[in-house]
């Protein structure tokens, strides 16, 4: 079973030296809040708050929301495949590129279907299998951008640029973000070097992301909405260029949001949903898994999760009722709509709709529900309740909340 949030902010807490009080007055959460929390008499929070929380502790996000599925923090070295990983986003210094193994074979479009099952594997929250291949798939891109003409040699640095982005996206879940900051510093000089104009714009929303799980969220709004607002003014409309768009400003609402201010960012996500339209007259992207995800389902997912976020469980039920999921949508974004409209039903006190939401979320993603702190806390707080429906005994042993 996974720790719970209280563990970890008493563990924190007194490493940092802190009395409950004391934090209280650095984080602004209050003591009562603090103390159920340790005391696990309150099994989850608001991402605001556990953002108020992280600052006042002087801890990146990530340290609060605990690991990721089947990422295990010990203590102990990093695993093999996680080295590999930092060797390929880091080379040896002057060392030159790694050869593939059969570079007859190596061309452009085998490289994209590489990157595209890369990113199949991330979205499907498959981490362990992503680190074991990953690092294969940055130095066959690294040796691409460094071979051939000019031509060849600019899409080599945008198969790159992406591969390096992937890289930072497994490395921020696992909690990696040191890492993941260097992957994205040098995949934006991949995308400098690129054949692809809206690539630079893709990794300036993965680092606005990195600036989130390290609670730089003032850096995170700034750097999406100056992108957004850079790909607007330079680049003509494409299916492209609207998906790349949209995403930053989702990234800017959920920032606004996580910084408090969820009327801002509900007037940004707004702004994205209508932007959606635009899509159904553009042609579709060619290589669609290779560019930022955005879609109106994607973005009703996203004003789910800030809705339950900020306490509003009937604006999110309300809003999950119109969620048609696109072809697209990743299979990882199902889940947390689930998960958001479980959380939602047991705010609203009904034990019921939760189970079926959560049941449902067992089914279709059960690894993935089994090691999530956030399933785990609400089940707990469903057991703690006095209406204990059909189905909660079954998930509440599974997750080991009961016996």
């Amino acid at each position: 079973m996974a720790e719970h949030l209280g563990d970890r902010l008493a563990r924190l807490r007194r490493s940092a030296d802190l009395t409950q009080e004391g934090l209280a007055a650095l984080s602004g959460v209050s003591v009562d809040v603090i103390k159920k929390l340790e005391q696990k008499r309150k099994h989850s929070a608001r991402l605001p708050t556990i953002h108020a929380l992280a600052k006042g502790l002087g801890v990146e996000l990530t340290a609060l929301l605990g690991d990721p599925p089947g990422v295990p923090s010990t203590g102990d070295a990093d695993p093999p495949e996680l080295v590999a990983l930092r060797r390929a986003v880091m080379p040896p210094m002057f060392a030159p590129p790694p050869e593939p193994s059969d570079t007859e074979r190596l061309t452009i479009p085998l490289l994209r279907k590489e990157l595209a099952a890369g990113w199949t594997l991330y979205h499907a929250a498959k981490f362990g299998e992503l680190m074991t291949a990953l690092p294969g798939i940055v130095n066959d891109a690294r040796f691409i951008a460094s071979v051939g003409s000019g031509d060849d040699r600019a899409s080599g640095q945008a198969a790159l640029g992406k591969a390096l982005q992937l890289a930072g996206h497994l490395a921020i879940r696992l909690g990696k973000t040191d890492l993941a900051l260097s992957a994205l510093e040098r995949a934006m000089n991949a995308a400098e070097q690129s054949s692809d104009p809206l690539l630079g714009s893709m990794v300036s929303n993965s680092v606005a992301w990195n600036y989130q799980r390290q609670n730089r969220l003032d850096d995170a709004t700034n750097l999406a909405v100056y992108a957004a607002d850079r790909v607007d003014r330079e680049q003509k409309d494409t299916a492209e260029k609207v998906r790349v768009w949209g995403g930053l400003v989702m990234s800017a609402a959920t920032s606004a949001a996580r910084s408090g201010d969820y009327e801002s960012a509900k007037d940004m996500m707004t702004t994205a949903e209508d932007a959606t339209k635009k899509l159904a007259k553009l042609p579709p992207p060619v290589d669609g898994k290779l560019v930022s995800i955005f879609s109106r389902s994607s973005v009703r997912i996203e004003r789910v999760r800030l809705a339950v976020q900020h306490a509003r469980p009937e604006e999110a039920l309300d809003l999950a009722k119109g969620v048609r999921l696109s072809a697209d949508t990743p299979p990882s974004w199902r889940t947390w709509m689930l998960l958001d409209v479980a959380r939602a039903y047991t705010d609203l006190g009904d034990a019921e709709g939760a189970v079926k939401a959560l049941t449902k979320l067992n089914e279709v993603a059960p690894g993935w529900m089994r090691h999530h702190t956030h399933a785990v806390s609400i089940v707990s707080d469903l057991w703690a309740g006095s209406a204990r429906p059909q189905g909660l005994g079954k998930l509440a042993r599974a997750l080991g909340v009961a016996a």
